[in-house]
């Protein structure tokens, strides 16, 4: 069995999912309908708040621009966790790792394939936002390719953590895939400053890529600044976070395949 490494063998694992997606209405209907109903939701708060408060009348789409940017971490992580969910439910590891694919190889076209349901997802509900509130988030220019590039990675890394545990404990732990994620979000200071907090629940915060992502957006909306450094420490987090998932990760996965998990994935 070859170790080298085969953009062949990810390709094929991408195009199998784009076949359950391209095959099922209801799932691309899916991912486009949670950003929408958030997107939309969140517009008419933000219509609402621009004509009764100075502060949001300052920064008219920021609630939007918010919900759309978490949204991309939301569905960074589960992009990652339901498409390796996918194989758990029809009990599909222990087949594909009778293949030549190799876990890394997983890990890259689950990173793929999360992309692609992002993409779908956010970009759709993006694209409504304009005629219905005449708010375009591509307004942002080069910096929103930074926020999204950063909240997509931080989600694969959390999706992967997650991943390893349900491969880890069953599918009795997937509902960790919508916990985890909506964990961060308190401290991710998402619709408000990072100033907001606790002094000492600050200090946590700025350990998450997802803060200094937010305090950029604003920067960028309120003061017509790109703040390089914020994006530059949440880049540095992110390679240290994805990095720390991948090897447990593929630890866990050594684990189960040397235990036998991989045929006998239950809850």
């Amino acid at each position: 069995m070859s170790a080298v490494f085969s953009t062949r063998r990810v390709a094929a694992m991408v195009l199998r999912n784009v076949y359950l997606l391209r095959a099922s209405w209801p799932r691309i209907l899916e991912l486009v309908y949670w950003p929408a109903v958030q997107m939309i939701l969140w517009g008419f708060i933000s219509q609402f708040l621009r004509g009764n408060s100075t502060w949001v009348a300052q920064a008219s789409g920021v609630l939007i621009s918010a919900v759309l940017l978490w949204d991309v971490m939301f569905r960074g992580n589960l992009g990652v966790s339901l498409a390796f969910f996918e194989e758990m439910y029809s009990r599909n590891l222990g087949h594909l790792f009778a293949s030549p694919l190799r876990p890394y190889e997983l890990v890259c076209s689950l990173l793929v394939i999360s992309l692609i349901r992002t993409t779908i997802g956010v970009g759709g509900a993006a694209l409504l936002a304009m005629p219905l509130y005449g708010y375009s988030i591509f307004g942002l220019g080069l910096p929103l390719l930074a926020f999204f590039a950063n909240l997509l990675v931080m989600g694969w890394a959390i999706g992967l953590l997650v991943s390893a545990l349900v491969l880890r404990y069953g599918l009795g732990a997937e509902s960790l895939a919508w916990v985890a994620i909506f964990a961060v979000a308190p401290v991710s200071g998402i619709y408000y400053p990072i100033s907001v907090l606790p002094q000492w629940l600050q200090s946590v915060a700025w350990f998450l890529p997802s803060s200094h992502v937010f305090e950029g957006m604003r920067a960028v909306m309120f003061h017509h600044q790109f703040r390089a450094d914020l994006l530059i420490q949440a880049g540095l987090l992110n390679v240290v976070y994805l990095g720390v998932a991948v090897t447990v990760f593929l630890y866990v996965f050594h684990v189960a395949r040397r235990r036998g998990l991989l045929l006998h994935i239950g809850e």
